[in-house]
């Protein structure tokens, strides 16, 4: 009886894992949110059933469910990034061109204020719920900006040896910076706002996107030069694995539900997908067919659905085939991805 019923339940486990790999990959594009307004973009992101997409000198505020517009922020010129303080029910846009972030109501969408950055050109922005603090990634000034909610001021300003991208935090007093032009993660201590180690992530080059497992404690860091997602022990910097993706990636999401690292490959119009198996081992599970230029990604960590925006474009340059295709006006999109 025994052996029987050991077999029973390999054989169900056996067969639970062949088939979430054979559909882990099942996504698709269900739907495509139009925004006709002109515009580059970066960033996206979701709070509260709502996707925020920067969109050149505003931020987009679309139902994530039905794609309605529901409301317009205005005069964030060169907009990156927007992060959430939902216990205070703000929410916060970085604006590279203004060097400012901008402060709003997250009922109302009413500005409530703008904050100048220690160092020009704030990129990418967090909330960061060890500190209570909002940080900017400063890409000119090579510096981080920490911003008291409450206060609406600048407090803390930390300086890096290199370009910061994109910044993630364990929850537990640890920062870690990609240096997109130096290659390395920095590392910052929370409890006395200094840098106490430098990571490199070679053979990664320009790395761009960054997220955090913290339950496995592994960085992944998405490095677009050479076309690699670096996977880093978070206790001390070692690389645990180098997986190749696509090109023209900007950004990275993971689902720490069902263990999915989604890079968004801009220039093919796809998705890689790894799965992680444990803390040392990651599979390969295909990819997701997006469209071009879609290469920023934000994931509903409650649904799993994944936010990529893009536009058409019109036909390459055949004298430049190497040049970005120009972006058809008013043809701005959110992409939502799922199964």
């Amino acid at each position: 009886m025994r052996s029987k019923y050991l077999l029973a339940v390999l054989a169900f486990m056996f067969f639970q894992n062949t088939t979430e790999a054979q559909t882990a990959t099942d996504y698709k594009v269900v739907k495509i949110f139009h925004i006709a307004s002109p515009g580059g973009w970066d960033y996206i992101s979701v709070n509260n059933h709502k996707v925020y997409a920067s969109h050149g000198t505003q931020v987009n505020i679309l139902d994530e469910n039905s794609g309605d517009s529901v409301g317009v922020i205005p005069n964030t010129t060169g907009v990156h990034g927007i992060a959430f303080d939902n216990e205070l029910g703000r929410g916060y846009t970085s604006n590279g061109r203004l060097n400012n972030v901008t402060v709003f109501d997250l009922k109302t969408n009413a500005i409530i204020a703008q904050i100048a950055t220690t160092g020009d050109n704030p990129d990418a922005i967090m909330y960061e719920p060890f500190t209570r603090t909002i940080i900017t990634n400063n890409g000119h000034g090579k510096n981080l900006s920490f911003i008291d909610p409450q206060k609406n001021k600048v407090i803390h300003t930390v300086a890096l040896d290199g370009k910061p991208e994109e910044a993630v935090a364990n929850g537990k007093g640890k920062l870690f910076v990609n240096l997109e032009d130096k290659s390395e993660i920095a590392v910052v201590d929370l409890k006395t706002f200094k840098v106490t180690g430098v990571w490199p992530l070679a053979p990664g080059e320009s790395p761009s996107g960054l997220t955090i497992d913290t339950k496995t404690n592994r960085l992944f860091s998405t490095c677009s030069d050479n076309k690699l997602l670096i996977v880093l022990d978070a206790n001390n910097g070692k690389i645990v694995a180098k997986l190749p993706m696509g090109d023209g990636v900007d950004g990275v999401a993971f689902d720490s539900n069902k263990k999915l690292i989604f890079t968004p490959n801009g220039r093919e119009g796809t998705i890689s997908v790894y799965q992680e198996k444990s803390a040392n081992e990651y599979v390969s599970l295909g990819m997701i067919k997006t469209k071009p230029g879609a290469r920023t990604i934000t994931i509903d960590k409650n649904t799993g659905t994944l936010f990529l925006p893009t536009a058409n474009f019109e036909p390459a340059d055949p004298k430049n085939p190497q040049a970005r295709p120009k972006m058809i006006p008013g043809t701005f999109q959110i992409l939502v991805v799922g199964r």
